[in-house]
Order: structure tokens, then C-alpha cells, then sequence
């Protein structure tokens, strides 16, 4: 591990709805495409306030991409046109490829006392993906591996591979990483990164420095962006430091986005919603 990355880009989140009227944080998004590239959106959806989720996002459409739902807390209904119905439980994570076209919905719930914290990404597909048959995996709590390093940290890993251990999630196109991982107070953090890959660490609780210069510490809602390197370095002050470590190679192509659609031309978003008002939007069922 010989070249540390350096911190590219910092971005504060910030408030804004969606679906039916959901609170949220914005982390990045179609402002930032394409920096984050095979990455085109992360949203913080934590609250106490059932108000601010209930509404949830009712029944829309996809197409062309990946969501990926990790819940922390609380549960999440779900269902979609492929007949797949459930509830995304606290630990769990929700990976669904919408290729070709789906419609679904999630509908946050929350716990006993209300809470509700989570977070959702979506991952882009390439132009020889996009229409490919959707698919959908839902990953339980136990299914991921958590690992304890000798420092104390410790690591949850859904997708890639820490040490020995490989998360429950494989198969994807770009090749991803998405860890989330606990760094103890005054504790210096270290994980290698594949060359070439967009890498960003996404602060959900406390603070720590996210690079070997240490020159500003990044807190809670905050997401850093890394330079290409081989590894990242956090170390960690008076308090401890909790993160989403996300990677993915890079598709490099154009991106035609309009909502819940994302496709390489203007003509194909044009089509993706005509089909989807004349009832043509599916192409593949269970």
C-alpha cells in the first residue's frame, strides 16, 4: 500500500424531498455526475420524525440502473412488478438492478419508537447493461460478515472483500465495494483500493481525518471524494468515526438522466417514458 489517496472533493449533504414527501439528505447527486462516476446518487433518509418518511416512495419506475437500499434502522416495505414483496429489516440491504424496467415501491416504516436511518445509492449501468432482465437480491443482516480488526475497528461488508472475507453481494458490472465500517477514538485506519476506481467515504457519525495530510477533519454528513491510490488512511481523534466506503470502476459514458430513469441519450429517456405511458416500460417478467 504505497500511494495514499488524497481527498479530491469535499461535499456537505443537504436537505430536499422526495417521493411522496420524504425528508432526506442529499449526499451527491445529478449535480455532481460525473465525479462520482459509476455512482450518480446517495441519499441519507435518517430521521426520528415519522412525519418526514411515511409517505414514502410509492409505486415509480426504473430503468437503467442499480438502487441499493442499506437500512440501518427501522424497516422499509417494498414490493415490485417482478412480484418480489418484503421488508427490508434493520441491517439488511436491498440490491436491485432495474436493467431493462421496474416498478416498485418503498415505503419507510421505522422501528418500536420511531426511528428510521438508512441510506440509498444508485449505481450506473453501462450501455451493454442497461437493458438487461432486472434482478433483485435481498441481503439479511446475517448474511453480511462484520469483521474486527487487532485496532479495533470494525467492518460490515456487503459487497467486496476484506481480508478473508467476501461480502454476500457479487457479480455486479462495476465491480463494486460497500463497506461500513467503525473506527474507534485515536485510531489510525487503513484499507487498499484498486487503481482506477472511484472511491468516496460517506461520515454518518462522529469525525476523523480521511487522508495521510490531515488537514481538515470531515464530521458527520459529509462526503469526501479520494484521488486515484492505492489505499485510503483515516485517523480518528477524540472520537470515534462511522462510514459508508463505497468503490466502483468507472463506466465513462454519456449520461441521459430524468428522475427515475438514466439511459446515454436524450431519445432513449424520450422512449423509456413513452413506454412507460402506453404500458410497454416492462420488458421482462418473472
Amino acid at each position: 500500500m504505497n500511494n495514499a489517496r488524497i481527498i479530491r472533493t469535499v461535499i456537505k449533504s443537504r436537505p430536499t424531498m422526495e417521493g411522496a414527501g420524504v425528508h432526506l439528505k442529499r449526499v451527491f447527486g445529478n449535480n455532481e455526475v460525473p465525479q462520482f462516476d459509476p455512482f450518480l446518487l446517495l441519499d441519507d433518509f435518517r430521521s426520528n420524525n415519522p412525519d418526514h418518511y411515511r409517505a414514502g416512495f410509492p409505486w415509480h419506475p426504473h430503468r437503467g440502473i442499480e438502487t441499493i437500499t442499506y437500512v440501518l434502522k427501522g424497516d422499509v416495505e417494498h414490493g415490485d412488478s417482478m412480484g418480489n414483496k418484503g421488508v427490508i429489516a434493520s441491517g439488511d440491504t436491498q440490491w436491485m438492478t432495474a436493467g431493462s424496467g421496474i416498478i416498485h415501491q418503498e415505503m419507510p416504516r421505522g422501528d418500536d419508537e420511531g426511528r428510521m436511518e438508512g441510506f440509498q445509492l444508485w449505481a450506473n449501468l453501462p450501455r451493454s447493461h442497461k437493458m438487461m432482465a432486472p434482478r433483485y437480491r435481498d441481503i439479511k443482516s446475517a448474511q453480511v460478515p462484520e469483521v474486527a480488526l487487532e485496532n479495533g475497528a470494525k467492518i460490515k461488508v456487503i459487497c467486496g472483500r476484506v481480508g478473508e472475507h467476501e461480502g454476500p453481494v457479487t457479480g455486479i458490472i462495476i465491480d463494486p465495494e460497500y463497506l461500513d465500517v467503525t473506527v474507534p477514538a485515536k485510531t489510525e485506519f487503513m484499507h487498499p483500493t484498486r487503481r482506477g476506481h472511484t472511491v468516496f467515504a460517506y461520515v454518518f457519525a462522529g469525525q476523523g481525518y480521511f487522508d495521510e495530510a490531515k488537514n481538515q477533519p470531515i464530521g458527520n454528513g459529509t462526503v469526501c471524494l479520494y484521488a486515484d491510490g492505492d489505499h485510503i488512511a483515516v485517523t480518528t481523534t477524540e472520537e470515534p468515526a462511522r462510514f459508508l466506503l463505497i468503490s466502483g470502476k468507472p463506466i465513462a459514458e454519456p449520461v441521459a438522466w430524468y428522475g427515475p430513469i438514466v439511459m446515454n441519450s436524450d431519445e432513449e429517456l424520450q422512449l423509456a417514458f413513452e413506454e412507460y405511458r402506453n404500458g410497454t416500460f416492462i420488458k421482462h417478467k418473472k
